[in-house]
């Protein structure tokens, strides 16, 4: 089993992970998706997650401050085209 790098801490494969995403439970989506936008890469984080997704999740996400705000700006930017 290979654990994806942003779950250093934790022994999922990348498949639980799919799973997880796809699944119907809201805190451990959440949950995912926050480790995913706080330690993936930008490349990476589009493997799992589309915009729509983020955008859906991203008010319930408790996430460090400065990571937050980062994607509050790109959001904002890619929603208005910018």
């Amino acid at each position: 089993m290979t654990t994806p790098y942003f779950l250093w801490d934790y022994p999922l494969s990348e498949a639980q992970v799919n799973e997880i995403l796809k699944g119907k439970d809201e805190v451990k989506k959440r949950w995912i998706a926050t480790r995913i936008l706080e330690s993936a890469r930008l490349d990476d984080v589009f493997k799992y997650l589309t915009l729509s997704e983020i955008k859906q999740l991203f008010p319930y996400l408790k996430m460090k401050k400065s990571v937050k705000k980062a994607w509050e700006r790109a959001l904002d930017a890619w929603s208005s085209g910018k």
